[in-house]
């Protein structure tokens, strides 16, 4: 019960918020628990951040293969002070999800603690779930960790 109030708050703040990616994910976990498929929650669990990383770098690769990104458009890049930086940026951030992905899994406390964080970001911020990724890599840095 104590769940689905939880889906139904992060529901409203979604909606609330204007966030239909929190509006949509509390609609259909809850849509899960309803209809008592509670047993799909630990496959999510393993696989969810997997597949959303799937679907993520596909959307970053498609520009390449639909040609909106070209080897002109590369080169303009690799040779731009913004365009370095960018890659720079991006090392990064890679780098730090990759950290993240050990310590979501290893450390619970702190992976809750990211979720909520990550969650009000999305619902209250407007902002984007990439956050627990880079969220406990940030951390992971901070706690020296692996």
């Amino acid at each position: 019960m104590g769940q689905n109030i939880l889906l139904l708050i992060l529901l409203a703040l979604g909606i609330l918020g204007r966030n239909n990616t929190v509006a949509l994910a509390a609609c259909l976990l809850l849509a899960l628990r309803l209809l008592k498929l509670d047993k799909l929650f630990p496959l999510i669990e393993k696989h969810g951040l997997e597949l959303g990383v799937i679907v993520l770098t596909i959307g970053v690769l498609a520009p390449l293969a639909s040609g909106a990104i070209s080897l002109e458009t590369i080169w303009q890049t690799v040779r731009s002070s913004s365009g370095l930086l960018g890659i720079a940026v991006g090392v990064l951030v890679a780098y730090l999800g990759g950290r993240g992905v050990h310590l979501l899994s290893d450390l619970p406390q702190a992976a809750t603690g990211i979720i909520i964080g990550t969650v009000m970001g999305v619902a209250l911020l407007r902002g984007v779930p990439v956050g627990p990724l880079i969220g406990a890599g940030i951390l992971a840095l901070l706690l020296q960790y692996k």
